[in-house]
């Protein structure tokens, strides 16, 4: 008895490529396919988007304009597609093209506001361009089983702008239904007799190599290896590379992004003002000032998210003999209001002539860091006194916080203080880790359980305030203030208690034996 012929089952195309012009292989008289059903050539066009130097590009975001295929919906003439840097397939940010748009359709306002902080005002125009001319043939047995689908593509890029490249080659996918072993190579002799060989499909990928070597904002390392230049140009570089990403994350509204955001800019004005013997400050000073009012434009949209999760927290965690009143309620309208004001400024600010030429100063940075000669020297000698500067500061500011003739509001404002400066103390030594090592670790591991407290202390000043306007509200409308008022007093006893444990957890973190790498 003979065995029937091993039937292939291909989930993914193979694809061949060849010179251009070549034709489609003969697919006639093949053993086993009874019909050859040859659709209408149909036109492709992928349009990648960008500006003349490729900011969106060198930020990893593909802006692209498709007409015609299986991406583009048939009830549509063509659609927007945008991919981000994190790769999150789940999410596809794609936008129909109006039918009046015309040839040139513009950007919609919705991707326009995700790729903003990329584009930096620099117009978005067409980069490239891949236009493919397909023509589809399908293999049918004679039993009406489908076999095989040939899918014939004459495949012509173009790169647009400043500079123009032209490309131009043949691929030939075959896709297998059910076909036999025999068939399918009976078919690969084929494609291989009109001169194509085996190869990935290059149409997009082909794309983005053209474009790939005109991106702005090459990362090079500045200063020789193992200089303190070296190692801070780097870190500003991570620095600024992640600032691009929260900025995009914001704008998306995504979970924790304006936190994300702010903390990055803090890092990066820590790393300016603690090293700043290594940089020319003309050219840092202004972003150092840039970066701390972005911080402060950002405070707002963060401070309420922090106190809503603080106060919710603490409403339902209260006996409920002690909540009088819809106090969740006007809780959650309280911060419905404040967080969407919040939320619009900062989508303000993040579109505003100081944030963008921020951007640019901090491109500039990482491109043509201005080292001084001091940053040529070794980073294990140079990076750890500079730390030990911004020691010195914590201290000062931790004696004044801890001063018992300090009290009241002058207490809360020295507090806040030295949380301020121990922040930035932890940036600085993140900085000099990659010289200092495991010492550095341990250090910054001791500064946050003081960075923690003191941090705790001013969510308690501002939480207060906020309750107090609660409670004031409540009773305006005739309602009971009493669960706000339970809620300030706890949090007064937790400041109280903080201010009375600072002294023992700073005793920890100044411990001699945590500070001998920096001399």
């Amino acid at each position: 008895m003979t065995a029937a012929p091993e039937r292939t089952a291909v989930s993914s195309p193979r694809t061949f490529r060849g010179r251009a012009g070549v034709g489609s292989p003969r697919l006639a008289g093949l053993a086993g396919v009874e019909r050859v059903d040859v659709a209408p050539a149909e036109v492709l066009e992928t349009e990648r988007h960008d500006t003349d130097d490729r900011r969106l590009t060198a930020a990893g975001i593909a802006l692209t304009l498709r007409r015609g295929g299986a991406d583009v919906p048939a009830t549509e003439s063509a659609q927007w597609h945008l991919d981000l840097p994190d790769g999150n397939t789940a999410e596809q940010l794609r936008v129909p093209v109006p039918p009046d748009a015309g040839v040139a359709p513009v950007v919609p306002d919705e991707l326009d506001e995700l790729i903003r902080g990329a584009s930096r005002e620099r117009a978005v125009r067409p980069a490239g361009r891949v236009r493919t001319v397909r023509t589809i043939s399908r293999l049918t047995a004679d039993d009406g089983r489908p076999l095989a689908t040939v899918v014939h593509d004459e495949i012509t890029l173009a790169t647009l702008g400043r500079s123009t490249e032209v490309e131009a080659w043949t691929e030939v996918s075959l896709l297998v239904d059910a076909a036999d072993a025999t068939l399918v190579a009976a078919i690969e002799d084929r494609i291989a007799g009109i001169g194509l060989v085996p190869a990935a499909p290059a149409g997009e990928a082909e794309l983005d190599r053209l474009l790939r070597p005109g991106r702005a904002a090459i990362r090079r390392p500045a200063g020789r290896k193992g200089s303190a230049g070296h190692v801070l140009h780097e870190h500003l570089s991570v620095q600024v590379e992640r600032l691009a990403a929260q900025d995009l994350s914001v704008r998306r509204g995504e979970p924790d992004a304006v936190h994300q955001l702010r903390i990055t800019a803090r890092r990066l004005r820590s790393a300016l003002q603690a090293y700043r013997p290594l940089l020319d400050r003309e050219r840092t000073d202004p972003l150092v000032d840039a970066l701390r009012a972005l911080a402060r434009q950002l405070a707002p949209a963060r401070d309420a998210e922090v106190q809503r999760e603080r106060i919710t927290e603490g409403l339902a965690s209260l006996d409920p003999r002690l909540v009088l009143g819809p106090v969740q309620a006007q809780v959650t309208r309280y911060f419905a209001r404040a967080e969407s004001e919040a939320h619009a400024a900062v989508l303000s600010a993040l579109d505003g002539q100081a944030y963008i030429g921020l951007r640019r100063g901090l491109d500039e940075l990482v491109e043509r860091p201005p080292l001084t000669k001091q940053a040529s020297g070794k980073a294990a000698k140079v990076l750890p006194p500079l730390v030990a500067r911004r020691t010195r500061r914590l201290d000062r500011a931790v004696a004044a916080a801890t001063d018992p003739a300090v009290q009241g509001a002058d207490r809360d404002v020295a507090i806040h203080t030295a949380r301020k400066a121990a922040k930035r103390l932890r940036y600085a030594t993140a900085v000099a880790r990659p010289v200092a090592g495991k010492p550095a670790k341990r250090f910054a591991r001791s500064l946050k359980a003081v960075q923690s407290a003191l941090g705790e202390h001013q969510d308690t000043v501002v939480a207060r305030e906020t309750l107090r306007e609660l409670g004031a509200q409540a009773h305006s409308a005739g309602e009971n203030g009493f669960s706000f008022g339970v809620l300030f007093g706890r949090d007064a006893a937790r400041a109280a208690a903080i201010e009375a444990e600072l002294v023992q957890i700073w005793s920890a973190a100044r411990a001699p034996k945590l500070r001998r790498w920096m001399r």
